[in-house]
């Protein structure tokens, strides 16, 4: 995403932010607009198969995913993008299923893994969309990304 100001009105908007947050070279990040993209009772939920083949679900807090993830992205350049969304809003609901690929640098031309993030948006009072849940899974052996979604 290239740094434009965020537009807490379109939902798109919010969505962006929130992969630039996430994205970015080895080191902290830099989580200000958490609270403003992201709904203060929030949930984020890491899915994927434990070596015995059985679903798992990592279920956090805005400051537990922060916490989860500040050693990997100390050490570690990551690039969320985003390769393709629909969204679709029904009054002060919207639910977004977004494709991305995880990469090491934007330009990378393979990605390191690609996955399903199924986002949840609320409008709140102010008109403004705040992302309630985020529940994402990866592409694995038996699993791939339907570009159709």
């Amino acid at each position: 995403m290239t740094k434009s100001k965020l537009d807490p009105t379109d939902a798109g908007s919010v969505i962006d932010a929130m992969y630039a947050m996430v994205s970015g070279p080895a080191g902290p990040r830099d989580w200000s607009l958490q609270k403003t993209v992201f709904h203060p009772d929030a949930r984020q939920m890491r899915t994927g198969l434990g070596p015995d083949g059985k679903p798992w679900i990592k279920v956090m807090t805005l400051d537990d995913y922060a916490a989860d993830t500040k050693t990997f992205f100390a050490s570690n350049d990551f690039f969320e993008i985003e390769v393709a969304r629909r969204v679709h809003e029904f009054g002060n609901i919207a639910h977004a299923w977004s494709i991305y690929e995880a990469r090491r640098a934007p330009n990378d031309t393979t990605p390191e893994r690609r996955g399903i993030n199924s986002i949840q948006l609320y409008r709140n009072e102010r008109g403004h969309w705040q992302i309630m849940s985020m529940i994402w899974d990866n592409e694995r052996p038996g699993l791939a990304v339907d570009w159709n979604v």
